[in-house]
């Protein structure tokens, strides 16, 4: 089977109920469902405005 990366970028009072969510869709209880990385983002800018932090989601 093929592996598939899915990146996502919310708000951290979000993360658990996206983690949870997930897990529960992606568990099959066999070898290869995966990990999930949870990881600080320092910044983020949108290029096309120049936006940055919450404005540029």
């Amino acid at each position: 089977m093929p592996k598939v990366r899915i990146e996502i970028l919310a708000e951290a009072e979000d993360t658990e109920a996206i983690v949870d969510l997930i897990a529960i869709t992606a568990r099959t209880g066999r070898i290869g469902d995966g990990k999930i990385w949870v990881v600080p983002v320092e910044d983020v800018m949108r290029v096309r405005t120049g936006d940055h932090g919450r404005g540029a989601l």
